[in-house]
């Protein structure tokens, strides 16, 4: 799973979420920070408004929450999104004993975790867009 400092980088980048069902993510603040949560249309669901979205927590009964704002969750996005993400600059993903490196059209990123070596390949593709503009 990507790191919560990595996804935080990532959305400080620039990266939005657009919450869908199978999404993981974290509620960025106070004593719920370390538990991560999967959004499902059975348990957590997404609920679109106007006025921005809420994760809606249904029948949840070990949580006091029934409600929380899209913009108080940090989205952990998961390896086959950021592949996505990455889209034509994404290259190759090797493996090197326990090493995996994200290759680019640009750049190599290695990590432990598929989806660190790949948010760290999205993190710098952002990152040299923002310069480009």
């Amino acid at each position: 799973m990507i790191s919560v400092d990595l996804a935080r980088r990532l959305r400080d980048a620039g990266l939005r979420w657009r919450p869908a069902s199978g999404d993981r993510f974290v509620i960025d603040r106070g004593e719920l920070a370390d538990d991560v949560f999967t959004l499902s249309d059975m348990t957590i669901e997404a609920h679109h408004f106007p006025s921005g979205t809420e994760l809606g927590f249904n029948g949840t009964t070990e949580w006091a929450l029934d409600s929380v704002s899209a913009d108080d969750a940090l989205w952990l996005p998961r390896e086959d999104q950021l592949r996505t993400l990455l889209g034509p600059a994404f290259v190759s993903l090797s493996a090197d004993g326990a090493s995996l490196t994200v290759t680019t059209t640009t750049d190599s990123f290695t990590s432990t975790e598929a989806e660190d070596a790949y948010g760290r390949a999205l993190l710098a593709y952002i990152e040299a867009a923002l310069t480009l503009e």
